[in-house]
């Protein structure tokens, strides 16, 4: 039956092999094209410049064309006599007329920057969610590559507590050992081999989440390019091998950033609509003209005119001019302004906030990134160390000078080591992107 699993096991990891691995570019991309959110994000994107174009139509003329029909039958009047008759009449009238905002207080002028406002503040919304996206991308892809490390390290403690294990029964058929020593080598062995289990299905789970961050198939299968296989000493600069790379880290926060100029940008809307909601104090100007002709039939007659004939000879055309002057229309355009003065300074507030929220991220995210560096080159040499005293115990085992307990101590002391170390140069490396993303640089692109 082990032979089988273990059959089974490396088809598994062969089949894997064989697959093209995924780059966390890859991954990120993929996720920023599929990703459910930044659809969402682009829809709105969409309904701000047609908010924009139904603002910029609002300068253009309206024109309207009415077509009616009508048929009387009992009393009416006689549009030819203007008097009372009791036959049945059709009557058929035609009009166009088209109006044109002359004045309007720049109603229509704040509306456009605001629908402009509007649109630059969708641009900003739709890129901070594909950085949001592929910073959660980010995030699963490396727990998924630390999951993968911790599985091929139990791995080959796995080989090494089994090598240990015939060493050790060897070593009791020559009497050199007891058999709680065999005893306490298999226990060993056990959790080794439950170890591997546990961290098999913590790669499983990982390997889901990233699934669902980027919007891949579930059922289908993904592996990953593991960045730290030769990763290089964390005094030197680190980070994942397909981003692209700048000269300076800084801890600031860009101005160009997209949640900043979102929030820059909602000020600009919330401020033209406070001007908009102001110019309803202003008389208002506009133009008119059209055009309108009628058709009329005494039916069961053929006294009437022709259709061409009633049709140009009742043609008639009009110019007009409409002032308009609002006196009191209930404390509505008060209450309008206010509302909006309002929204527009808690549009300020919100900026100077998030102003403020970015910056101390920003600080943090390098801090962060300067603690993990640190943290992997004092981890390098408590590896080495770690491993150096292993090696030693080992030896000492072998010579009969030190117990499986000791034995095991220093080997668990290692292995926690080389987890520490992993995981110190995988944040390390997500940090640094935090970094350059709170200086708005996009770090999906290449």
């Amino acid at each position: 039956m082990r032979k089988i699993i273990f059959a089974i096991l490396a088809f598994y990891v062969a089949q894997t092999e064989a697959q093209p691995r995924w780059t966390a570019m890859q991954c990120m991309q993929y996720a920023v094209e599929h990703n459910h959110e930044v659809r969402r994000a682009e829809l709105e994107l969409d309904n701000y410049q047609v908010a924009k174009t139904s603002a910029a139509g609002r300068f253009l003329p309206a024109v309207d064309a009415n077509i009616g029909a009508q048929y009387n039958f009992g009393r009416a009047i006689d549009p030819e006599t203007n008097g009372y008759t009791n036959v049945s009449t059709f009557y058929n009238g035609y009009s166009i007329q088209a109006s044109l905002p002359v004045f309007d207080g720049f109603n229509r002028l704040h509306a456009l920057k605001a629908a402009k406002a509007s649109v630059l503040m969708g641009h900003q919304a739709l890129r901070q969610q594909q950085d949001q996206t592929a910073l959660s991308v980010l995030q699963a892809y490396v727990n998924v590559a630390y999951e993968e490390g911790m599985v091929r390290m139990a791995q080959e403690k796995l080989q090494e507590t089994e090598l240990l294990l015939r060493q050790t029964r060897l070593l009791e058929e020559v009497g050199r050992k007891s058999g709680a020593d065999v005893a306490l080598v298999e226990s060993q062995y056990a959790e080794a081999d439950y170890e591997v289990t546990r961290q098999q299905n913590l790669l499983a789970a990982a390997l889901l989440e990233l699934k669902k961050e980027m919007a891949y198939p579930v059922a289908d299968s993904l592996a990953i390019v593991v960045p730290v296989d030769d990763a290089p000493s964390a005094s030197h600069e680190s980070g994942l091998s397909d981003f692209h790379r700048h000269d300076v880290l800084q801890p600031f926060c860009s101005p160009v950033h997209p949640a900043l100029q979102q929030a820059h940008y909602l000020v600009e809307t919330s401020k033209h609509e406070w001007n908009q909601a102001r110019a309803s104090l202003y008389p208002t100007l506009s133009l008119s003209a059209g055009l309108s002709t009628t058709y009329y039939k005494t039916l069961h007659t053929q006294t009437a005119s022709s259709f061409g004939k009633q049709f140009n000879n009742n043609m008639g055309e009009y110019v007009g001019v409409t002032l308009s002057i609002p006196i009191f229309n209930r404390m509505q355009t008060v209450s309008n302004i206010r509302k909006a003065k309002n929204n527009y300074q808690m549009a300020c507030e919100a900026y100077e906030q998030k102003h403020a929220e970015l910056e101390k991220l920003s600080r943090e995210a390098w801090l962060d990134w300067q603690g993990y560096l640190k943290q992997t080159v004092q981890m390098e040499k408590k590896v080495e160390a770690d491993s150096l005293a292993y090696l030693l115990t080992y030896h000492q085992y072998e010579e009969g000078l030190s117990t499986a307990i000791d034995l095991y101590t220093t080997s668990a002391q290692l292995l926690h080591s080389k987890a520490t170390l992993l995981q110190c140069r995988l944040m390390a490396m997500v940090k640094e992107q935090l970094v350059r993303y709170y200086q708005g640089i996009t770090i999906w692109t290449e």
